[in-house]
């Protein structure tokens, strides 16, 4: 039997989502207190990988499991077993086909910067110390709408297939005083993508790079061309989203 199960998570603590050697990860950490709960080993597979100290406000993963239980139940004792830094808001019951991954049709992130000191933000906003022109950062980012070769924005040495993604969205919006927002939205994303954006949307944004010079490395699809890739606090996953017929009843 598959299941999807969403959750949250602050990132600071961990060496981001999937399992590695020798840290500390969200997904080790589900892994462990799913198997604790269902007595069986439990391995689940997430939409997509978040880099170290990235949070989540919605991850989904989906795991499977040769007996039933009570989905609202476990997701309570679940909650209460992991770290005060993850939550499980719902668990539901999938054909056993669907894939959180693959199935998928739409992700967005969002970054967040702060342009003056706020320490209750610290954690989950990158503090920026120079000023940026968000006109002519949004005037950049209108130019990844579409689909394109996202190679620039790319960590070098992935093993994907491709690197063309399709962008829905990408703005830069105020939030609150002293405080903007990136949000971004695809079909997916590349290994640290949006940091690479938004860093390189940074340089457009204090003068270093003109609109003509963003969509040179746009086009060029190459990671060198493009500028340092954003501090990892400022970057969250908050959507991830499946076509309504993935969740009729099994």
């Amino acid at each position: 039997m598959r299941h999807f199960l969403q959750l949250s998570y602050d990132g600071t603590a961990y060496h981001g989502w999937q399992i590695q050697p020798n840290a500390d990860t969200v997904q080790a950490r589900l892994d462990s207190a799913l198997s604790t709960l269902l007595r069986q080993p439990i391995h689940s597979v997430g939409a997509g990988r978040t880099d170290t100290g990235v949070h989540a406000k919605m991850m989904v993963a989906h795991f499977d499991s040769p007996g039933g239980f009570d989905e609202a139940d476990l997701c309570r004792r679940l909650t209460r077993m992991l770290p005060s830094d993850i939550a499980v808001a719902q668990i539901v019951r999938v054909p056993d086909d669907a894939h959180a991954r693959f199935d998928a049709i739409r992700r967005t992130y969002h970054y967040d910067i702060l342009l003056q000191k706020n320490p209750f933000r610290r954690h989950f906003a990158t503090r920026i110390h120079y000023a940026l022109q968000f006109e002519q950062m949004n005037t950049a980012a209108a130019l990844l709408l579409g689909t394109h070769d996202f190679s620039s924005f790319c960590k070098s040495g992935t093993q994907t297939k491709t690197n063309r993604c399709t962008v829905y969205e990408a703005r830069w919006m105020p939030i609150e005083s002293g405080m903007y927002r990136f949000r971004i939205s695809a079909d997916r994303f590349l290994r640290n993508m949006v940091r690479a954006i938004v860093g390189t949307l940074f340089t457009v944004g204090n003068g270093r790079l003109t609109i003509a010079d963003f969509q040179r490395v746009l086009s060029a699809a190459d990671r060198g061309a493009a500028g340092e890739s954003a501090p990892a606090e400022g970057l969250s996953l908050v959507e991830v989203a499946y076509p309504t017929e993935l969740f009729q009843p099994v």
